[in-house]
């Protein structure tokens, strides 16, 4: 009489059930409580939402498609942390809609990239990034200075986030179009980059 191990091995279909019924469980296990931990549902302590010209800058920042070479997360490796700072953590992120992480870099990552340069650097290096760094092979952003921001669709992105359960205000949200109009996309890209990982210190820092 055959086994019931004989039994699976001998039929696909039903192995392939029982694969996706085991990896299935194990996922679940592996994933639901972190739906239930404080530290992967909660803002870190201080954070605070992004302001309307920073909300502006992170749409032009993957617009632009800069999270494609520069990630924003940070392993908890020696090799990672001497250089870029602090580890990542989920409580950073719980308001990001979509989230930026990833560790495949061509550049280098920019969780923790906030205060470490002068705005008139940030600058420099987005125009011509060979100005600042030369044997950098970014390309250069030099449109990012001439084109002016209106306004007219940033209340409506505040408000979508707020759907989202990011506590911006009523006022907040009101007047996101005057906290942009006659801002270039330049000063809206430098204000969200400089912001990046502040809350945690880096331990470079």
């Amino acid at each position: 009489m055959a086994s019931s191990h004989d039994i699976v091995e001998k039929n696909i279909g039903l192995m392939a059930v029982l694969i996706l019924v085991a990896i299935s469980f194990g996922g679940l296990v592996e994933i639901v409580p972190l739906f239930f931990q404080k530290e992967t549902t909660q803002p870190v302590t201080g954070m605070k939402p992004l302001t309307a010209l920073q909300m502006e800058g992170r749409d032009i920042y993957i617009r632009e498609g800069c999270h494609v070479c520069h990630t924003q997360m940070i392993r908890p490796l020696r090799a990672e942390t001497e250089r870029y700072g602090h580890y990542s953590v989920a409580g950073e992120s719980v308001w990001e809609f979509p989230f930026l992480w990833g560790s495949k870099r061509t550049g280098p990552d920019l969780a923790r990239v906030g205060g470490r340069y002068s705005d008139d650097w940030q600058r420099v290096h987005l125009i011509n990034p060979r100005d600042v760094v030369p044997e950098s092979n970014m390309p250069g952003y030099p449109w990012l200075e001439h084109n002016i921001l209106t306004g007219e669709l940033t209340s409506r992105k505040l408000q979508a986030f707020a759907t989202l359960g990011v506590p911006y205000t009523e006022d907040q949200i009101r007047n996101a179009p005057f906290e942009v109009q006659g801002k270039t996309e330049l000063d809206a890209l430098v204000a969200y980059l400089q912001q990046l990982g502040t809350v945690i210190k880096s331990r470079r820092e």
